[in-house]
C-alpha cells in the first residue's frame, strides 16, 4: 500500500510538473506591449484605439498582449514618438502635427484647405504613407495606420463676424501650421499641449482656441468660451507606430493581425470621425455654445492663408516631399 500511495504522489508530482511546464511555455509565448495614449476614454480616438488593441489579442490568440494606457497617464502626447523610437514603450499613437520641425511633411495636413473633406485626407493619407514608412523605418519605426480628425474651427468669447474679430487675440494652438495660420489671421498663437488646456485658460495664457468639437467637449470648452465657429479647412491626422525592434519580434502571422486590424483600424477612423463632428457640435450646443459655419469673408481669408503657407511649406520641403504633394494635388483635386 505504501509503494501505491508512493506511486500516486510520484505520478501526481509529474503532472504537475507537467501543468507548470505547459503554464510557462505558454506564457513565454506570449509577447507584452505596452503602449500610450493622449486623449480621454470617452474620445473616439481612444475607443477605436482600444478595439484595435481588442482586434489584435483576439487575432493573434492571445500571443500578443498590450496594455494602453490613455490620456497622458504613462507618456505625454508630444513624448510618445521618442519614447516608442527608444523602446521605451513599444507602441503608440501620435499626433502628426506635433512634429513639424522635424519634416514638414508632418504638417502638410495642417495647411488650410489642402484637404479639406474626409475624401481629399483619405486621398492625402495614401499618398503621405509611403514617405512616413520610409522616415519612421530610418528612425526604427513601424507606421500602420492613422485616425482622421474631425473639421474643425474656432472657440472664441464673442461671435466671429470677420477676420477682424481675431487680431491680437491669444489663441491655443497644436502645431507649427496651425501657428503660422493663426499668425497671419491675426491672432497671438501659442502651441500648448491638449492637457494644458484648461489651465492656460484659467491664467489668462490663452483666451481662444482653433481645435475640433471633439476636443471642444473633451475639455468642456464652455467652461471659457461661448462660440464654435467651424471652417472646415484642415482635416489632420494621428498615426499608429511601434518599435521596429519590437514589431520584428514578432511571429510573421502575428504581425499580420496587426496589420491588418490597423487597416480596419483606419477605414473605422474615418466613419467615426464623422460621427464624431455631429455628436460632439451637438454637445457644445446642449451646453450653451453658440455653433456656426464661419462666414464667407473669414473662409476666403483662410482660403488665401492657405495658398501663402502651401508656397511656404515647399520652400522648406525636401524634393521628395514635394513630389508627394504634387502627386496628390493633381489626383485629389481634379477626381
Amino acid at each position: 500500500m505504501i509503494l501505491a500511495l508512493t506511486r500516486r504522489a510520484l505520478t501526481a508530482s509529474l503532472l504537475a510538473l507537467g501543468a507548470t511546464a505547459a503554464l510557462s511555455a505558454a506564457a513565454a509565448a506570449q509577447t507584452q506591449w505596452i503602449m500610450a495614449s493622449g486623449y480621454p476614454e470617452n474620445n473616439f480616438l481612444t475607443q477605436n484605439l482600444r478595439k484595435w488593441v481588442e482586434d489584435v489579442e483576439k487575432g493573434s490568440g492571445g500571443k500578443l498582449k498590450i496594455t494602453l494606457h490613455t490620456n497622458d497617464s504613462l507618456i505625454k502626447l508630444d513624448s510618445i514618438k521618442a519614447a516608442v523610437q527608444r523602446g521605451q514603450v513599444q507602441a503608440g499613437e501620435i499626433r502628426l502635427g506635433v512634429y513639424g520641425n522635424e519634416d514638414p511633411m508632418y504638417i502638410l495636413d495642417g495647411v488650410p484647405f489642402v484637404a479639406s473633406t474626409y475624401d481629399e485626407a483619405w486621398k492625402l493619407m495614401e499618398a503621405q504613407n509611403p514617405y512616413f514608412k520610409t522616415i519612421l523605418d530610418k528612425a526604427g519605426m513601424v507606421i500602420t495606420g492613422y485616425q482622421v480628425w474631425p473639421s474643425q474651427g474656432f472657440y472664441t468669447k464673442g461671435a466671429v463676424k470677420s477676420v477682424d474679430d481675431f487680431k491680437g487675440k491669444k489663441i491655443r494652438i497644436y502645431s507649427t501650421a496651425t501657428q503660422r495660420m493663426a499668425s497671419l489671421l491675426g491672432f497671438n498663437a501659442t502651441i500648448l499641449p491638449f492637457a494644458e488646456i484648461p489651465q492656460a485658460f484659467s491664467t489668462g495664457l490663452i483666451e481662444a482656441l482653433f481645435t475640433s468639437a471633439q476636443t471642444g467637449a473633451d475639455i468642456q470648452a464652455w467652461d471659457n468660451t461661448k462660440y464654435f465657429t467651424n471652417v472646415g479647412a484642415i482635416l489632420s491626422k494621428n498615426a499608429l507606430i511601434f518599435n521596429k525592434r519590437a514589431f520584428a519580434s514578432l511571429p510573421a502571422e502575428v504581425q499580420k493581425v496587426v496589420t491588418d486590424a490597423s487597416d480596419a483600424y483606419t477605414k473605422r477612423a474615418w466613419e467615426l470621425s464623422k460621427a464624431a463632428h455631429a455628436a460632439q457640435t451637438a454637445i457644445l450646443t446642449k451646453n450653451g455654445m453658440t455653433v456656426s459655419e464661419a462666414p464667407a469673408s473669414v473662409v476666403e481669408a483662410m482660403k488665401k492663408v492657405g495658398t501663402q503657407m502651401a508656397g511656404e511649406w515647399k520652400t522648406t520641403a525636401s524634393p521628395e516631399a514635394i513630389a508627394v504633394l504634387d502627386k496628390y494635388m493633381a489626383g485629389a483635386k481634379t477626381n
